[in-house]
């Protein structure tokens, strides 16, 4: 950590002492995309269209499908070449109807949201005692004896997502190796109104599968609060919940190829697949409609980079990481081809910069931190040079009319990952982050979150930074 952020400020410093040949090069072709970025109208149109007329896409479903064939027409008609659809096999998870409700010491219905990938409950649900606990330390804690057949309630502080997202994605398995029949998680949110907040959960293969909840931030205060008070809790769930078996779907992909260097790739995109519910509007629509229509932007304005630049939809990143996977398989040795891979998967809120590594750095880091902090978090140690960094920083001080080219330590995404493993250098979008956690996950991930002018930036950062990687003379990750 002490190296990687050496490196980043002795970059900084070269470059403010430094005249910059790549901020001479391209301002021009850089005004010209954050111009067009932000007059432009159908990236939003096609997010709308994508949010209210086709709506959540969780893996497995008609509704992904429908999306997936009109997101490869789209690219179609907006004259990118070499236009296909994958085919990935994916997980088929059903929610099916859910509800729990509090039976005492006082009757109320709880709003909740099934955890991705849980198992139901029997027909006739669970009925049991509550237990809550802040920490796994405490879980261990109370030991089999004051766990077994008792519902655990996981009602953690929140901490950041990175650090908190734990104890939905393994509460359960942890709770029902010491005999829990179920599990309710504190939603993964700083803030709620009643809002439960969903998300997938890992199983292993060491404990019984037990039913997994999110409840809202409210219900799980009052259960504490009770218990604190000395009040027994009783609650029942009722989930429906399955896993059918897998099924075939697909990633989506359209290029600009290369204008003297077609084998050597920059690819951006983000997620097509949601959650089922909301309309996975800034999870991950604003990603993949951003990156699409920073590339549409590209060929209509007639610039032609060196290099090819293909933008991904990538399929099942909510639920499996199927589509990053299967990509990373499609492409083979041609890996050491791809010159950069860029993820937006952080929401469209105004954009500050993007976390950059080198070489298999920030890999397993993802964007599973709140967006605007994740330019302080702390990334693993990397092969990012000196020389890389520095390139990284020229290149985003061609965004500083608009504040989006603050380059951080840390570069990653869930989908990219698998090509940051093999050698990839990784640029992640950075953003303020101020709202993306109220409707990560929800019903309330809707179009209506998405503030125009802040998705218009978000186009326009990755824009310029890709065309740039995919046109400047040298590799950035080549650069020593």
């Amino acid at each position: 950590m002490v190296r990687t952020l050496s490196l980043f400020f002795l970059a900084c410093a070269l470059v403010a002492a430094e005249p910059s040949s790549i901020q001479e090069t391209y301002r021009e072709p850089a005004r010209k995309l954050i111009d067009a970025a932000l007059s432009d109208q159908e990236g939003m149109q096609r997010l709308q269209y994508l949010c209210d007329r086709i709506g959540n896409r969780v893996s497995g479903s008609e509704s992904l499908e429908r999306a997936i064939q009109w997101a490869a027409a789209e690219m179609r008609k907006a004259g990118l070449e070499n236009v296909q659809t994958t085919a990935v096999q994916v997980p088929k998870w059903v929610r099916g109807r859910e509800s729990a409700v509090l039976l005492s010491p006082v009757r109320k219905p709880l709003s909740i949201l099934g955890l991705g990938m849980s198992v139901g409950t029997p027909p006739e649900g669970i009925t049991a005692d509550v237990v809550a606990v802040r920490t796994f330390d405490e879980l261990t804690a109370l030991g089999r004896e004051k766990v077994s057949g008792r519902i655990v309630l996981f009602n953690p502080a929140w901490e950041g997502y990175g650090q908190t997202v734990m104890y939905r994605s393994s509460g359960a398995s942890r709770a029902a190796q010491l005999g829990a029949v179920a599990v309710l998680v504190r939603s993964m949110t700083g803030n709620s109104l009643q809002t439960p907040h969903t998300g997938a959960l890992n199983y292993t293969a060491d404990a019984p599968k037990i039913p997994a909840a999110a409840v809202t931030v409210e219900d799980a205060a009052m259960i504490a609060r009770l218990l604190l008070a000395g009040s027994p809790v009783r609650v029942q769930l009722n989930m429906e919940a399955r896993q059918d078996p897998d099924v075939t779907s697909h990633n989506v992909m359209g290029e600009i190829p290369g204008s003297e260097k077609p084998g050597e790739v920059v690819v951006l995109g983000g997620h097509i697949d949601s959650w089922d519910i909301g309309q996975g509007a800034n999870d991950d629509g604003s990603g993949i409609m951003a990156t699409f229509e920073a590339v549409a932007l590209i060929r209509k304005l007639g610039l032609k980079p060196r290099r090819t630049i293909r933008v991904v939809f990538w399929v099942n990143e909510e639920n499996g990481g199927a589509g990053g996977k299967a990509y990373r398989e499609m492409v083979g040795d041609a890996v050491r081809n791809h010159v950069a891979a860029i993820e937006m998967d952080g929401g469209a809120e105004k954009p500050v910069g993007f976390g950059f590594g080198g070489a298999g750095e920030g890999v397993g880091l993802g964007r599973r931190l709140a967006p605007g902090a994740a330019a302080q978090a702390p990334a693993p140690p990397g092969s990012a040079s000196q020389a890389s960094m520095a390139r990284a920083v020229e290149i985003g001080k061609l965004l500083e009319e608009i504040e989006g080219g603050r380059m951080s330590p840390g570069g990653g995404g869930s989908d990219i990952s698998p090509l940051l493993a093999a050698g990839v250098p990784g640029f992640g979008v950075r953003t303020v982050g101020t709202r993306y956690f109220d409707w990560h996950h929800t019903n309330a991930d809707s179009f209506d979150k998405i503030v125009p002018r802040e998705f218009q930036l978000n186009v326009a950062s990755l824009a310029v930074l890709s065309y740039v990687l995919a046109d400047m003379p040298e590799r950035i990750g080549d650069l020593k």
